[in-house]
């Protein structure tokens, strides 16, 4: 199984498409919310060069902002 990390924020409608998207298709996932973990917005932002959210991130590899055929590509789901 893939690791999955989902960076979040309240109030982002792709964020929560995002993750509904994953739990329909039984994915396990891990939520980072960048508005109540420091550590994550600093990891968002250095790391991955992302400013806003979402920001998808399937073994390593990050999918910056809403792009669920980028998404369903690279968890092999069709």
């Amino acid at each position: 199984m893939k690791e999955v990390i989902v960076y979040s924020q309240p109030e982002c409608p792709p964020c929560e498409i995002v993750k509904l998207f994953l739990k329909e298709h039984s994915i396990p996932f891990k939520e980072k919310n960048i508005k109540i973990d420091s550590k994550a917005k600093k990891e968002l932002i250095n790391h991955y060069k992302a400013f806003s959210t979402p920001v998808t991130i399937i073994d390593g590899e990050a999918v910056i902002g809403f792009d669920l055929e980028k998404i369903s590509s690279l968890l092999n789901i069709k």
